[in-house]
């Protein structure tokens, strides 16, 4: 399995001994040793995955670097942040995402009104199996722990992924914007209730203005 490791917290390093990662295209910085490259269809997914995701709107490319040595990615000095999954599914906005162990599933996952409000679309990204992935947030990730005695709200611009046993609902009325005189309307949080990872950036990404 490639072990992951950051250098700073903009970069990834990525060692490898025959071993295959999926990163985002165009995020290699450098590398050392014997690499092949590949540019993957449909996200890894193949044709059936590029249809989906043309289809729901959830683009994503990447590509596969396999051989033996070590690469770094970066993405636009974004923060990254390391994901352990040990058989569990990460959902993650598409352009978060980085990198992701090549034994990794990658698909879409139909996400209704918190996509279409944080400007994302309907779908989402899903990561899943056993390996690790990097994600990235404009600022450092802040990873909130959700119980079933403390569910957790989240605005929807903020919002960079989730992992665990969690369920989505919404929240209408006033948001973090409408207090400091940026919002207007109708507006809502994400609220998660369940057990499981939230992963939040302090840096909240143009929405259709947190309002529905």
């Amino acid at each position: 399995m490639a072990t992951f490791r950051l250098q700073g917290s903009k970069v990834l390093a990525v060692d490898l001994a025959g071993d295959a990662v999926k990163v985002k295209n165009g995020s290699m910085v450098a590398y050392d040793g014997r690499m092949a490259f590949k540019k993957l269809s449909g996200g890894g997914e193949g044709i059936r995955g590029m249809v989906t995701r043309r289809l729901t709107g959830e683009q994503m490319t990447l590509m596969e670097v396999k051989g033996e040595g070590t690469c770094f990615f970066a993405d636009r000095a974004s923060e990254i942040s390391l994901v352990a999954l040990n058989g569990e599914k990460l959902y993650v906005e598409s352009s978060n995402l980085l990198a992701a162990d090549g034994g990794l599933r990658t698909g879409t996952s139909f996400t209704g009104l918190r996509g279409g409000a944080s400007g994302n679309g309907l779908f989402t990204t899903t990561v899943e199996g056993t390996g690790r992935a990097a994600i990235m947030s404009d600022g450092t990730a802040v990873v909130l722990r959700v119980t079933p005695q403390y569910p957790l709200s989240v605005d929807p611009g903020a919002y960079v992924a989730h992992q665990g046993d969690l369920r989505q609902n919404f929240q209408s009325g006033v948001t973090f914007r409408t207090l400091v005189g940026e919002g207007g309307g109708e507006a809502f949080q994400i609220r998660f209730e369940g057990d499981g990872l939230v992963y939040v950036q302090p840096s909240e990404r143009n929405t259709i203005g947190g309002e529905v």
